[in-house]
């Protein structure tokens, strides 16, 4: 049972940054920012959940099972992440790539401490072992201040494919495009930084005002960390209502008015980009499907074009409805991993990028989110992320592209590169 109040903020930005800031002292953090970014389907503009009641961490063996009795048992608010390799749950799969970060396959809790805003509205929701720390708390928030900026050493950036390996392996994927084996695959490479220490907290502000997305998202738990600055939904849930926002299709943007035009026009009609976007597509569609009250699968938008900081992002929006008998569980468990971050078919295109990518994914390609006691449910997808070990000082961040038959190796190498632009800005 929660105690829960309501009140009204007079700077609704001011007290985001004091939300922030203030949670740091807790062991358990999931602070969620939409960054007031325009969008259809939104519950409230920021969330803040701290402190773990109760908890479940586990690796990818019967992790959806495992958190479906977690979630039944809680029937409360729950805040946490799904990681890439809960594939290995799902299908006959595997993650024997190198591993620097050591998250967990699957870690949600239950927050003592929830706080909702939505425009100048606060909701605050209390267990109640601790509703009498309301007061105070409220009170320490808003007197809370940046501490002063400390002195980062310097941070050696390393990259885990060098370009040559990379488009050699693009062109082996090309082969098995062009052999049938898959239609579309997305491959990723890493850049990390060892021995690094860094302030997480400092990372994620840098990294949150330069993108400002609408699935900005800073996580910690314990001594890892999570600082993302996500345009990518996964997977929503509100009411009877299924939401995934699949994005394939990237664009520079530019300072000068007519060529940022020109380059979101381009990015509308090229051919390539669609094509992608479009297989991807029928990916959720099919996913969807596996839950959906027949007919009920809707392309909503195709292709539409959404402008970010960075950015020019080619979005689609496919939209489903379920029986209220089916368990929220079971619709992230048929349509995981997202398909945006695999490709099509979706096992095959898996096991190859397995085989060509030199590093696990973990979290990353994962998602970070909530379910609410009523069962609803909404994903980010971790991706213009920096992941942190604080245990063994290891920095890493993941970048890549879609690769189908008209793939440039060269071209998608440099989209790699602009999608890492924002990542080494704040590390530099």
């Amino acid at each position: 049972m929660r105690t829960s109040i309501s009140r009204i903020i007079d700077n609704p930005m001011l007290f985001k940054q004091q939300l922030l800031l203030w949670s740091e002292q807790f062991r358990e953090v999931v602070f969620l920012d939409s960054n007031d970014y325009n969008q259809k389907y939104s519950s409230f503009d920021c969330a803040l959940a701290v402190d773990a009641f109760t908890a479940i961490k586990t690796d990818y063996h019967n992790a959806f099972e495992d958190l479906k009795q977690y979630k039944q048992v809680t029937k409360d608010w729950l805040f946490g992440h799904l990681s890439y390799e809960l594939k290995n749950d799902i299908e006959d799969l595997q993650s024997n790539n190198f591993d620097g970060l050591h998250f967990p396959d699957l870690f949600f809790f239950q927050p003592k401490k929830l706080f909702l805003l939505k425009g100048n509205q606060l909701e605050v929701h209390y267990l109640l072992l601790c509703d009498d720390e309301i007061e105070s708390d409220f009170l320490a928030i808003q007197t809370f201040h940046q501490a002063s900026s400390i002195n980062h050493q310097t941070i050696t950036i390393h990259q885990r494919i060098l370009k040559k390996n990379y488009i050699d392996k693009v062109n082996k994927m090309l082969e098995y495009i062009h052999r049938g084996a898959i239609y579309e695959a997305n491959f990723c490479m890493e850049f990390y930084a060892e021995n690094t220490t860094i302030n997480p907290l400092e990372i994620y502000q840098k990294l949150n005002a330069i993108s400002k997305p609408p699935f900005a998202t800073f996580f910690k738990n314990y001594q890892q960390y999570l600082m993302c600055a996500s345009p990518e939904r996964y997977l929503r849930k509100e009411n009877n209502k299924v939401i995934s926002q699949p994005i394939k299709g990237t664009a520079k943007r530019f300072f000068d008015t007519f060529l940022d035009e020109k380059s979101k026009t381009e990015l509308a009609t090229n051919p390539k980009e669609r094509s992608e976007n479009i297989m991807i597509v029928d990916l959720v569609r099919n996913d969807l499907s596996n839950t959906a009250i027949k007919g009920s699968v809707v392309v909503e938008k195709l292709c539409a074009i959404y402008s970010f900081e960075q950015v020019h992002q080619m979005i689609s929006t496919v939209v489903s409805n379920v029986e209220n008998t089916i368990s929220p569980i079971e619709i992230l468990r048929t349509t995981f991993p997202m398909g945006s971050m695999t490709g099509a078919p979706k096992i095959s295109s898996t096991k190859i990028i397995e085989e060509l990518e030199e590093t696990k994914r973990g979290l990353y390609s994962g998602a970070v989110g909530y379910f609410t006691p009523d069962n609803d449910f909404d994903f980010n997808v971790v991706i213009r992320s920096i992941l942190y070990n604080a245990q063994n000082k290891y920095v890493s961040f993941s970048v890549g592209s879609a690769i189908t038959s008209g793939a440039n190796p060269e071209q998608e190498y440099d989209e790699c590169l602009l999608k890492a632009k924002a990542l080494f800005e704040v590390l530099s």
